[in-house]
Order: C-alpha cells, then sequence, then structure tokens
C-alpha cells in the first residue's frame, strides 16, 4: 500500500471533508449571484450547523431535545440586540460601537462586528442550554422530552410577547410579530461584499466556512474522552455512572456544546435575513431539526449533514418550486406547501419502517438495528 492510500485510510473522515468543501465552494461560481439555488444552498449551510448541533445532545448523548428551536432564538436575538438600533436611544442615541462597519458606525443602537456578537452568542445560548439542562439531570426518556418542549414554547412565548415586556430604561425585550430589523450586514475586517441585494456569495463561503468549523468540532468532539463518555450514557447511563463518569458535567456539556451550535446557526440566520421575528421560533422547527437527524441517522455525523440537506431542500426548494402545484393540477384547491409537516412526518415514517438507522447510520446504531445482530442462530433458546 502507498503512502497516499495509507494517508487516506488513516485519515478518511478529513479526505472526504476536504474534498466536499472544495467542491462546494467552487459551485456558487455556476449560478448567478443572486440565485435561488445559491439561498437555499446557504440555508441548507445553516442548517446543518445546527443539526450537528442537536446531533450532540440526542445522538450522541441520548438525550432527546424538543426544544432546541429555542437556542436558535436566543442566536437570533443576540443578533437583534447587539447589531441593530433596537435600542435606539442608548448613549444618548449615539450608539455603542465596537469594530463595526463604516455604515453601522453611524446609526444609533448598539452595533458590534459580528465575530464578537457570535462569541456572544455561544456564551448566552451556552449558559441557557445548562440551564434547560439542570432540570433534565435526574430524568430520563419521555419526561426529558416534555421538559425541553415546555422550555422551547415558554421561549417562544417570551419572544411573542416581548413587545410588552420591558427591560433596562423602558426598553422592550422583543419586537414581538413586528420583529427586530434592520440587522446588521456581517462585516469582517479585511472582507467586503456581504450584502444580500447584491451578491450572495460571501454568505455561501461564510457559512461554509462554519461547517467546516463545526463538522471538525464534531469529529474531535466524537472521539475525545468526553465524546465516549456521552456514547457510554446514552447506552445506560447507569452502567456508566458506575464505571466513573461524571453525569452531571457530561449532560450539561452536552447541552452546552449543542445549544451553542444552534446559537451560532441563529446568530448567521438573524444577520443573513436581517430581521428576527417572533413566529421563527416555533415548537415545529424543533421538530423539523430532530427529523434532520432521523433521517440522516442518529449519532453520524455524515448522515446528519446528507439529512440537513436533504430536508432543507425539500422545504425550501422541491415543496414550494418544483411539486406546489401538483395538488391544483389534480383538481384539488389547496398549495402543497400547507402540508409541509405532513410532508416531513410521512418522509420520517418511511425511514422508520424501511430503514430505522437512517441513511447513513452510525456504524454502532446499525448494528443494533440489524436484525439478528449478535445472536448466535446455532444456539437454541427455549422459552419457558
Amino acid at each position: 500500500m502507498s503512502g497516499v492510500e495509507q494517508f487516506v485510510k488513516d485519515h478518511r473522515n478529513l479526505v472526504t471533508a476536504t474534498v466536499c468543501l472544495i467542491a462546494a465552494a467552487v459551485l456558487p461560481l455556476f449560478f448567478d449571484p443572486l440565485s435561488s439555488i445559491t439561498d437555499n444552498f446557504i440555508t441548507a449551510g445553516a442548517y446543518v450547523v445546527m443539526a450537528l448541533g442537536l446531533n450532540i445532545v440526542v445522538g450522541f448523548a441520548g438525550l432527546l431535545d424538543l426544544g432546541y428551536v429555542a437556542f436558535y432564538a436566543f442566536g437570533a436575538y443576540t443578533v437583534g440586540w447587539f447589531a441593530s438600533d433596537h435600542f435606539s436611544s442608548v448613549n444618548g442615541e449615539k450608539g455603542i460601537h465596537v469594530l463595526a462597519g463604516e455604515f453601522a458606525s453611524s446609526l444609533p443602537g448598539i452595533h458590534l462586528n459580528f465575530l464578537l456578537v457570535m462569541l456572544l452568542a455561544v456564551v448566552i445560548v451556552g449558559i441557557a442550554g445548562m440551564l434547560i439542562g439542570l432540570p433534565t439531570l435526574r430524568l430520563r426518556g419521555d419526561y426529558i422530552a416534555i421538559v425541553t418542549l415546555a422550555f422551547g414554547e415558554i421561549i417562544y412565548r417570551f419572544a411573542v410577547n416581548g413587545d410588552e415586556i420591558s427591560v433596562v430604561d423602558g426598553y422592550k425585550l422583543t419586537n414581538g410579530r413586528q420583529a427586530i430589523a434592520p440587522v446588521d450586514a456581517i462585516d469582517l475586517p479585511g472582507f467586503a461584499g456581504f450584502d444580500s441585494a447584491f451578491n450572495l456569495r460571501p454568505y455561501f463561503w461564510f457559512v461554509l466556512v462554519l461547517v467546516a468549523l463545526v463538522l471538525l468540532v464534531n469529529f474531535r468532539l466524537r472521539d475525545s474522552r468526553l465524546g465516549r463518555a456521552w456514547i457510554a450514557v446514552r447506552e445506560d447511563e447507569v452502567a456508566a455512572a458506575s464505571m466513573g463518569v461524571p453525569l452531571v458535567k457530561t449532560k450539561l456539556l452536552a447541552y452546552a456544546t449543542g445549544a451553542a451550535f444552534g446559537g451560532i446557526s441563529g446568530a448567521f440566520l438573524g444577520s443573513y435575513q436581517a430581521s428576527v421575528q417572533a413566529d421563527q421560533f416555533k415548537f415545529g422547527f424543533s421538530i423539523f431539526v430532530l427529523a434532520m437527524i432521523i433521517l440522516g441517522g442518529l449519532g453520524s455525523i455524515w448522515g446528519v449533514v446528507l439529512g440537513a440537506i436533504l430536508l432543507s431542500f425539500i422545504n425550501t426548494y422541491f415543496i414550494p418550486e418544483v411539486f406546489n402545484s401538483v395538488p391544483r393540477s389534480l383538481g384539488l384547491d389547496f398549495d402543497l406547501t400547507v402540508l409541509n409537516f405532513g410532508i416531513f412526518g410521512f418522509l420520517i415514517l418511511l425511514v422508520m419502517v424501511l430503514r430505522p438507522q437512517g441513511l447513513l447510520p452510525e456504524r454502532r446504531r446499525a448494528m443494533e438495528l440489524t436484525e439478528g445482530a449478535g445472536v448466535d442462530d446455532s444456539i437454541d433458546v427455549k422459552v419457558p
């Protein structure tokens, strides 16, 4: 075996990721700068980051989380609070500006550089992740799902009714359904061109860098001591505790890490969409992200990437643009877009029946769900 072949074998994930990312990087060059396909890929990239975060909680640690949309909301509102004119009267209406772009520096409100906003989002959402983890430390299974679902609904209600909640100096917590807008565009030192009205390619490349970083962190975490502790907790919590795995620390780190990725994605989407609106954070979005993981394969990093891209394009391209007119062509008076979640539910049902391990399953889970795995057919088991 040559040296190149040995390197590819030893670093298969690194080589696969490098090839995929290079191929993806040149993809927008084949489309118009404002192409809807590029827009769909940008949204898909943000969903990949979000799904990889939830996969740490659900796939690695086995903690069912039905309130993941709350972390998306915290990340998006971090951009709304610290990169817009939401707090317009601060500092005598002169605003607070830290490394903001040339245009944002002349506006009232709080305007931080987007990289600083992302760091703030990681801190805020990480703390929120640990807070949601605390009530679930003694819970398992369905009870964890109920608590996390309640957490997501509480955050959504705060988002909707935040225009009636005053914080410091009479500022509103959120603008509710009226949205916080406009939000500052991404502005990086030495880079220009982040303007979604003229060119979407910089956003595409930026989210691609986020995907690459999150993939790297996911693989490193999975193969680390902490990753093995998460998998041990997922497989058998009692056995893990008896072997010295600190359950409290391990679970809280899973929630905090997964939440941080959700916050990063939320901050990016808030800036890309130039607004933060409460109706983006409904319970259905948590199920949407969870469906990506189930479709791709619980605990499988590449499976989650595939599941996120597929469901994202089904939601943003195939249903509204390709198949939306099918019911009307059959004489039915409705659009296919009203059945989005019904279609997602049907797809998940098919996966559960036909391929419960997912499209690209984790090796351990594939063995668990394969019929007869680990059973010696030569042994005659007698049941009294």
